[in-house]
């Protein structure tokens, strides 16, 4: 059995063939064999509920979040607007009212 290449979208390695071409459970992509994902896609980042996120998007944070060198953290329930993504741990760039500019991880945050 050979491998498949991963998807070029979510870099799911869960990809299959069906009618030549190949396809992604995770984000729905599908892609022809002979492409092979070799053209340049931008990185693909999730919410906790599994739902793309793009730039300028509202979400809403699902945890109480501490922050380092403040009393208080950021409450579960506050919503953030304009968000924009980075290519890096902490994945989601933004403005928090009443700390100003954080990075959070995707995983602690939905799609609002």
């Amino acid at each position: 059995m050979t491998a498949l290449a991963p998807c070029p979208l979510c870099k799911s390695t869960f990809t299959y063939e069906m009618n030549g071409l190949l396809a992604c459970p995770e984000c729905g992509h599908e892609w022809n064999l002979e492409e092979n994902g070799s053209e340049d896609q931008e990185f693909v980042v999730k919410d906790s509920n599994g739902n793309i996120l793009r730039n300028g998007d509202a979400v809403v944070v699902i945890k109480n979040l501490p922050v380092k060198g403040s009393p208080h953290g950021i409450k579960a329930g506050t919503k953030v607007k304009n968000i924009r993504l980075v290519d890096s741990d902490h994945n989601i760039d933004c403005k928090i009212d009443g700390f100003g500019a954080m990075a959070l991880k995707s995983e602690f945050v939905k799609k609002a």
